[in-house]
């Protein structure tokens, strides 16, 4: 996806397995799969400890997992727990929308894409559901919400939800983080990853 962009500036994308390519990046994108296997691997690897310095440091997108991960704190984890990298003051619900079975696509309206005019299909496969904005002092960067799942849209559970209740928070950005709790790689639009391009990357580059 990231390769499909055009970009005056030069963008190189780098697929990070060890430490030494992960202090090859300006930015990283925490893909989706299943965040407890993901932290686990990153251990084995010795790149969990580096990821969080990285995260502290330059901006992070985490997809479906990748969100798990980049939250402060996580509920409906697995016997044993979860390692987070932390990043977003939020706290997030694992499989918040059911099983794989309650997996769905919901056209989205983000105003901050390139064509707003033009819907997203968010692809939700297991995914999570933000519980709670938490920023935890004045010195944490303010959260922005960038997409929300029209209350219409609501899986029958979740169906009398307010359209201000976090529950509805499907993108959201911190500073230089940024969140989806959907597969945007799963489609052929690539305006996601533009917006995290020219928004969160290109700003800190060196």
């Amino acid at each position: 996806m990231l390769q499909k962009l055009s970009f005056k500036r030069k963008l190189t994308v780098v697929l990070v397995r060890t430490v030494e390519e992960l202090n090859l990046c300006d930015a990283l994108i925490i893909p989706g799969g299943e965040s407890t296997t993901i932290a686990v691997l990153a251990r084995v690897s010795g790149l969990l400890e580096p990821l969080r310095q990285f995260v502290k440091q330059k901006p992070v997108w985490g997809t479906c997992a990748g969100a798990i991960l980049l939250s402060e704190a996580a509920e409906g984890c697995k016997k044993g727990g979860q390692e987070l990298l932390g990043g977003i003051s939020i706290t997030i619900g694992r499989n918040g929308w059911g099983s794989q079975v309650e997996s769905f696509e919901a056209d989205l309206a983000v105003e901050g894409l390139q064509h707003p005019e033009q819907s997203f299909t968010g692809i939700f496969i297991r995914a999570p559901v933000v519980l709670k904005l938490s920023p935890s002092s004045s010195d944490d960067a303010p959260i922005q919400v960038i997409a929300r799942l029209p209350t219409d849209l609501l899986p029958q559970a979740l169906a009398s939800l307010d359209e201000s209740d976090p529950k509805t928070i499907v993108a959201l950005r911190q500073g230089l983080h940024f969140l989806t709790t959907f597969h945007p790689e799963l489609t052929q639009d690539n305006r996601f990853h533009e917006y995290f391009v020219r928004e969160c990357v290109f700003p800190r580059a060196v």
